[in-house]
C-alpha cells in the first residue's frame, strides 16, 4: 500500500450549513489544497501522512477520514488494538467477528451502564468490519505492515479494515471541536518489516519515550482475593506471606477497599484504625515497594464529593452528570479541567506521597477523564492532557495505568494494565457473551496478553493482571490446577508487572515453586503468536538457549510445551 495514495474527506459545518470536501493527495502535497473554506496540505515525506488544515474563518469539524483502496487477502491479518487496557485485542482475519455491545447490552437501559467504558458511542462495529486504536498493522506470515500516529494529542486515531469492500480508512475522532486557524489532523508513520522491527521503527519515532523507572515488578496485590474487603489484620498477614519468597518479589500493593467512598478517600478508620502510615512502613521494613490503588477521576453515587461538589461532575449536552461506569453500583467523573478538581486530586496525591510514603499508584478507570468531548476539546486531546496532569501530580513516583487508552499513557505511565481483569473462574461467566469488550474474563486477558506484547519494554512495562494459585481464600479461584499454570505461564511469559492476591503464606511447596518461576523475570524471545484455531493459540519462543513451542486453548485451558 502507497501510504500516499489516499482520499482525505473532511466535513464540518460553516453558517448553519454541513459541508464536505473530498481531495486527493496530488491536490493537498507541495503547495496544498486551497478550496471555499478550508486550505489542506500535507507535509509528511514519502513514508509519513501529516496533514494540517487551515480554516479560514470558524467551522466546526464533524468528520476527517483517509481512505485507501486495499485487497485483503484471505490469510492476511489485521490487527486491532482496543480503545482501551481492558478492551478486547487481537489479529483478524476475514470472516472473524469483532464484538461490540452484546444482545443484552444493546437493550437502551443495559446499554446506558454497559456502554460507558468503551468506544460504542463513536466507532462502528459490523460483518467484515473491524477497527483500532492508536495504530495498526497487516500481517502476512513474517512480513508486516504498519501504520502508527504519532500524535493523538489532536483526537483518537481510529483505523478500519473493511474487508468486505476491500477499504482501509483512518479516521480522526474530532468529535466537539471547532477550529478558526490551523489544526493537524494527522501524523501518520508507515513502515513495513518484521513484527519487532516495525514496532522498534515506531517507538523509536514516537515523541514520547519509555520512563525507565519500571524493568520488572513482581509481588502481591490485595484485590483478587477480597475484593473491597480489606482491613490492617489481612494487609499485614499476607504481607509476612508475600516475605517467604524474599526479594523474588519488590512490590505490595493495597488495593480498592481502603476508603469510605470512591470519589471521597477518607481511610475506612473501621479498616484501618491506625491510618495508612505504618502498614506502609511495615512493607518498607521487608525490602518493598509500597503501591496503592487510586481511581482519580471516579466519583460513586453517594459519594460526598457528589453532594458537596455538583459543579465538579462532567456534564452532558443536556446538564446532566454523564454516568462513567458501573463499578460500586455506578459513578460519575470528576472534570479535570476545574481548577477545584485538579486542586483536590493533587491534594491526595501529596497525601499518598508525602505523608504516608506510597512508592507507587495504580490509577485505575482513567478513561473516564475523557468520557465526552468538552471546552472545545476532542477525547484524545481531554486524555492526554489529563494523563499529563497525574505525571505532574506524581512527579517521579511509579504510575501503573488501568483502564486507560494506550496511545495517551505512552510516555507518561511506567506500568500499564493490557487486558482485562482476570476473573476468579477460569470458565466465562454468562455476562461476558451479553455484555461488552471490556468485562472480565481470564480468556480475553490472556488474549491480549498475547497480542499486545509488543509494547512490553518498548514504552512501558506489561500488566497482564494476576493469576491464581491458591486453592481457598475468601474467594475461591475456580480453576484445575493445569489453568492455574496456563495463567501464570502466560503472564511470566508475556507480562513485567507479575501480582497474586493470594495468602503465600498458606502455599504448599509446589506452588511455591510455581510462584518463584513465575516472578522470575523472562529471559527468553518470543518469535511469534497467533491463532491457529478459534480458541487454540501458538506461541513459539527461545528460552535459556533453546527453542519452544506453547500451544494453549483460551477456553479450556489445556496447553502444551515442547
Amino acid at each position: 500500500m502507497n501510504i500516499k495514495d489516499y482520499t482525505l474527506k473532511i466535513g464540518y459545518r460553516i453558517g448553519g450549513k454541513c459541508k464536505e470536501e473530498s481531495v486527493e493527495y496530488a491536490l493537498v502535497k507541495n503547495g496544498g489544497y486551497d478550496g471555499e473554506d478550508i486550505r489542506i496540505c500535507d507535509f509528511g515525506d514519502a513514508d509519513h501522512v501529516k496533514i494540517v488544515v487551515s480554516a479560514k474563518s470558524k467551522i466546526e469539524l464533524t468528520l476527517a477520514e483517509l481512505i485507501y483502496d486495499r485487497y485483503f487477502e484471505n490469510n492476511e491479518r489485521f490487527f486491532a488494538n482496543g480503545f482501551q487496557s481492558w478492551t478486547s485485542t487481537r489479529e483478524y482475519k476475514k470472516r472473524d467477528v469483532q464484538y461490540g455491545l452484546r444482545s443484552l447490552s444493546k437493550l437502551p437501559i443495559v446499554r446506558k451502564f454497559s456502554g460507558v467504558s468503551g468506544d460504542y458511542a463513536f466507532t462502528e462495529y459490523g460483518k467484515d468490519l473491524y477497527h483500532g486504536f492508536t495504530y495498526t498493522y497487516f500481517r502476512k506470515d513474517e512480513k508486516v505492515e504498519f501504520v502508527g500516529s504519532l500524535n493523538e494529542r489532536t483526537g483518537y486515531t481510529i483505523f478500519y479494515a473493511d474487508m468486505k469492500e476491500n477499504v482501509f480508512a483512518v479516521q480522526k475522532d474530532v468529535e466537539g471541536l471547532s477550529i478558526d486557524g490551523e489544526y493537524e489532523l494527522f501524523d501518520l508513520m508507515h513502515v513495513h518489516g518484521t513484527y519487532d522491527g516495525v514496532f522498534d521503527a515506531y517507538f523509536a519515532e514516537y515523541p514520547q519515550k519509555r520512563t525507565g523507572r519500571v524493568d520488572h515488578l513482581a509481588g502481591y496485590t490485595s484485590w483478587y482475593n477480597y475484593y473491597q474487603n480489606i482491613n490492617e489484620e489481612i494487609i499485614l498477614r499476607d504481607l509476612e506471606g508475600l516475605a517467604n519468597v524474599g526479594n523474588l518479589a519488590n512490590i505490595f500493593q493495597i488495593d480498592d477497599g481502603y476508603e469510605t467512598k470512591v470519589g471521597d478517600w477518607d481511610t475506612d478508620t473501621q479498616k484501618f484504625p491506625r491510618g495508612l502510615a505504618p502498614v506502609v512502613d511495615k512493607i518498607h521494613s521487608y525490602g518493598y515497594k509500597a503501591g496503592l490503588w487510586y481511581a482519580p477521576f471516579a466519583a460513586q453515587f453517594g459519594a460526598n464529593v457528589i453532594k458537596n461538589h455538583p459543579d465538579w461532575l462532567i456534564r452532558g449536552k443536556n446538564g446532566k452528570p454523564v454516568l462513567s461506569g458501573i463499578a460500586w453500583g455506578g459513578f460519575y467523573a470528576l472534570d479535570f479541567e476545574k481548577e477545584e478538581v485538579r486542586a483536590y486530586i493533587k491534594a491526595f496525591f501529596d497525601k499518598v506521597f508525602d505523608e504516608w510514603h506510597f512508592d507507587m499508584v495504580k490509577l485505575d478507570f482513567l478513561y473516564a477523564a475523557a468520557i465526552e468531548p468538552r471546552n472545545n476539546k476532542t477525547r484524545g486531546q481531554l486524555m492526554c492532557e489529563a494523563m499529563d496532569f497525574l505525571r505532574e501530580c506524581c512527579g517521579d513516583k511509579i504510575i501503573l495505568g488501568c483502564g486507560v487508552p494506550l496511545g495517551p499513557a505512552f510516555g507518561v505511565v511506567d506500568a500499564c494494565r493490557i487486558g482485562c481483569d482476570a476473573e476468579n473462574t477460569f470458565k466465562e461467566k454468562f455476562y461476558v457473551k451479553v455484555t461488552n469488550q471490556e468485562i472480565i474474563s481470564t480468556k480475553i486477558s490472556m488474549q491480549n496478553s498475547v497480542y499486545r506484547r509488543h509494547l512490553n519494554g518498548r514504552i512501558f512495562a506489561n500488566d497482564p493482571d494476576v493469576f491464581f494459585l491458591r486453592d481457598g481464600g475468601v474467594k475461591p479461584a475456580v480453576y484445575t490446577w493445569q489453568q492455574k499454570k496456563l495463567l501464570a505461564t502466560v503472564n511470566h511469559i508475556f507480562g513485567d508487572v507479575l501480582f497474586v492476591s493470594d495468602d503465600i503464606g498458606e502455599y504448599d511447596s509446589e506452588k511455591t515453586a510455581v510462584l518463584v518461576e513465575s516472578y522470575a523475570k523472562f529471559d527468553g524471545k518470543v518469535l511469534s503468536a497467533e491463532h491457529i484455531a478459534p480458541e487454540i493459540v501458538k506461541v513459539v519462543y527461545e528460552e535459556g538457549g533453546k527453542k519452544k513451542m506453547l500451544v494453549f486453548d483460551l477456553t479450556k485451558g489445556d496447553y502444551i510445551i515442547q
